[in-house]
């Protein structure tokens, strides 16, 4: 599998405020990675090596120069709102701005709490949307309950906490994705968790380390429930991340029956590693998806609306209404699309009920320039009759580059 991105996100922007050199192996080459290096490059952060093994110059917490130009953060809302939190620190002024879909999303969500920290943050409507004018400075620290289950926002009060004095926590409902806080001890960090918080001391440094970053379990999800819906076969994918945050999306596809297996595990740079080995000709059953569980599978929800085709009866997702900010709403999107294919899919504000047992037929479908949209149509499209045509398809280069060529190896 390609590398993590959320994982590879973070080894970039933490190694850049470290001490010294940071050595990253398995880094994720793809769009929304590319700008978050692009974004360190313009303050002032050196690279050196290739993606296969990367060297990161770390400046420490006040290695970064002022920017002279527009820091373009592209389709990433991970690059922007983390980012977000390491400018709140910094003594200057700097302009965050995305693409098109970027400009849309939710941004007052990360500045809210910058505000509280101290950091200058303004934007359009009424400072909630990019471009941001950012002004960092001075912070103090803040104890910050999280109004949604998100990992970027806790990520971004967090690193805006290395800057603060004193000890800033976060508490949230759900326990989000960790990656944040295990890189941060990975990389010398004083910070202690709980299952719905942390705490991290601030003004300490980040020591340079070695960091490998595993496969992609959100773009692995997408082979694997291809496999299980097979009629026969079996798959095998190595070295992907097992973060017990991160594999909802496992653990709901074996409550619908299928035969999935995490094999091998180990743990490399703070981080849980497996194999994952999946066998098809299994019948599947609809089930309940609920709130409590989004959290580990926000990224999985398109891909597993699309097992639940091939399930008996109905699935039921809920809580779900996150995915209608990412980036498209997703939730509309699959409502739309899969219905085009012939399925049977109710929308409601925060999730949806899908029928199983549909027989589906290839249609003309889009992405809505999605990535994890395009490649649930392609899992869908597999197991339909006739032709399906995905507009916009290219738009799965943004996490999985290669996806169409890898998926057509594992069909043959």
């Amino acid at each position: 599998m390609p590398g993590d991105k959320s994982i590879s996100h973070r080894a970039l922007l933490f190694s850049s405020v470290a001490e010294g050199e940071v050595e990253i192996e398995g880094l994720l080459q793809a769009g929304d990675t590319l700008s978050t290096a692009g974004c360190l490059k313009g303050l002032g952060v050196r690279f050196e090596g290739d993606w296969r093994k990367l060297r990161v110059m770390g400046g420490g917490l006040e290695g970064f120069v002022e920017p002279d130009n527009v820091l373009d953060a592209g389709n990433s809302g991970t690059t922007a709102r983390l980012l977000a939190g390491l400018l709140a620190g910094q003594p200057f002024a700097s302009v965050l701005n995305g693409d098109a879909s970027l400009r849309k999303r939710p941004m007052n969500r990360v500045a809210e709490p910058l505000r509280q920290m101290g950091a200058v943050m303004d934007g359009r409507r009424e400072g909630s949307l990019l471009p941001f004018f950012i002004r960092g400075g001075k912070l103090h620290p803040i104890s910050y309950r999280l109004p949604v289950p998100s990992a970027q926002v806790k990520s971004a009060v967090l690193l805006a906490g290395l800057f603060a004095d004193g000890i800033t926590e976060v508490q949230e409902k759900y326990p989000s994705r960790d990656h944040t806080e295990r890189m941060l001890q990975h990389l010398g960090a004083d910070i202690s968790r709980g299952e719905t918080s942390c705490r991290l001391k601030g003004k300490q440094k980040l020591h340079g380390d070695y960091i490998k970053v595993p496969g992609d379990i959100s773009s692995a999800i997408f082979l694997l429930t291809a496999a299980v819906l097979a009629p026969e076969g079996e798959l095998l994918i190595e070295e992907v991340g097992v973060n017990p945050t991160r594999i909802g999306a496992i653990n709901v596809l074996k409550e619908m029956g299928a035969q999935i297996e995490i094999i091998h595990r180990r743990e490399q740079s703070g981080e849980p590693m497996a194999d994952i080995l999946a066998r098809g000709g299994k019948p599947l059953k609809g089930i309940s998806i609920g709130e409590e569980t989004i959290p580990s599978l926000v990224d999985e929800v398109p891909v597993l609306a699309v097992a639940a085709l091939f399930a008996r009866g109905y699935t039921e997702i809920t809580g779900a209404g996150e995915l209608r900010v990412k980036e498209t709403d997703r939730l509309r999107a699959l409502s739309l699309e899969l219905s085009r294919l012939g399925a049977v899919v109710k929308e409601f504000p925060e999730g949806l009920v899908i029928e199983g047992g549909a027989r589906l037929r290839g249609a003309a479908c889009s992405s809505h320039g999605d990535h994890r949209i395009a490649m649930a149509l392609a899992v869908a499209a597999l197991f339909s009759e006739g032709e399906t045509k995905i507009q916009g398809a290219e738009s799965v280069d943004i996490s999985f580059p290669g996806f169409f060529e890898r998926l057509e190896e594992v069909t043959r």
